[in-house]
């Protein structure tokens, strides 16, 4: 049963401006929460709003958090929390599902083009003055910067109608990444999980990563997820593939993928997401010196920045605590 006035600790609204919401509540709004200033933030907390800043057993434990009751995830991953914790004190966790499908399924399409395009290689070689003696431009002194398309295997890139997309993750944002593949004439394979005979619908995981020039990565993070795409995945992709990631950082291994980037066994990657983040040199292989020049397009998380995304996610948090507080439970997530 939900206090009659509940004490609301948001501690990452930098994403996302905090809704109104229409009950007696109290609240709190930090725009980023460092870990050394997590506990001291929660310990009065009945309900906490998060995004990206993890909560574990330890934040969970009723030493900490006394009087918790609800932890809403303003996103739709719920990776961060620690749900047995909270299940087994009774904290219900909700997550904001569906708020910006369409909003990651256009970035995906555009990492797609800029890699298999790839435009930020070809804008540095383009508009980059060359040091002395040269003192001009790349196109200006070969004549042609075609070779800067090529493939892995030298050939030039592929059209879009001429590829094959595999999907692994398809829920709501894979099946729409895959109508949008497909209104471009691209041949669709929907994963089956890894170690699975293939339902009807789906196809065997190994033959996905065979068949695929582009595979794209929108399966949630889990322990089962974590490293699912490392090197001997990476072997069985044609030299064409690329590979985007708009799920979660781990599910594919940063250094086995800077590694098949650096020998040419695919033709490209692109990830909108981190295994550590908020991600600076120090944490990631692929922002490290040894990926310069690589086809590699990078983007700092913001695949789910749209103005209707942030509507989507104010109506979706508002409406969880408020129909938390009256009783009936909305987008709870269980282990």
């Amino acid at each position: 049963m939900a206090p009659s006035n509940p004490h609301i600790v948001a501690i990452e609204a930098i994403h996302c401006q905090m809704p109104d919401f229409d009950i007696p509540h109290s609240l709190s709004v930090h725009k980023w929460t460092q870990a050394s200033e997590l506990a001291d933030r929660i310990k009065d907390a009945t309900v906490i709003i998060t995004t990206t800043i993890r909560l574990t057993a330890r934040e969970l434990d009723p030493s900490v958090t006394p009087r918790l009751q609800l932890i809403v995830a303003m996103a739709t991953g719920t990776d961060h929390i620690d749900k047995a914790a909270a299940k087994a004190r009774g904290i219900v966790v909700c997550n904001c599902p569906g708020s910006n499908i369409q909003s990651v399924s256009d970035h995906a399409l555009g990492l797609y083009f800029a890699t298999r395009r790839k435009l930020p290689i070809l804008n540095q070689a383009t508009t980059t003055v060359l040091p002395a003696p040269a003192s001009d431009t790349e196109w200006k002194l070969t004549g042609s910067l075609r070779d800067r398309l090529r493939m892995s295997d030298s050939k030039g890139p592929l059209l879009s109608n001429e590829e094959t997309m595999g999907i692994i993750g398809f829920g709501a944002l894979g099946k729409r990444i895959a109508q949008m593949g497909q209104a471009l004439g691209m041949t669709i394979l929907a994963a089956e999980r890894k170690g699975v005979s293939p339902r009807a619908d789906r196809t065997a995981f190994e033959d996905v990563l065979k068949q695929s020039t582009v595979l794209v990565v929108t399966v949630p993070r889990s322990p089962e997820t974590m490293d699912l795409i490392s090197s001997d995945e990476l072997r069985m992709m044609p030299p064409q593939a690329l590979l985007l990631n708009v799920a979660r950082g781990g599910i594919v291994n940063e250094a086995a993928l800077l590694a098949a980037l650096k020998e040419g066994s695919i033709s490209g990657a692109a990830t909108d997401v981190f295994e550590k983040e908020p991600a600076g040199q120090a944490d990631s292989p692929l922002l490290g010196p040894q990926a310069e020049g690589l086809n590699l397009v990078l983007t700092p998380h913001l695949a789910w920045y749209a103005e209707s995304t942030l509507t989507h996610l104010q109506r979706s948090v508002r409406l969880n605590v408020e129909n938390w507080y009256a009783g009936k439970i909305t987008n709870e997530i269980t282990c």
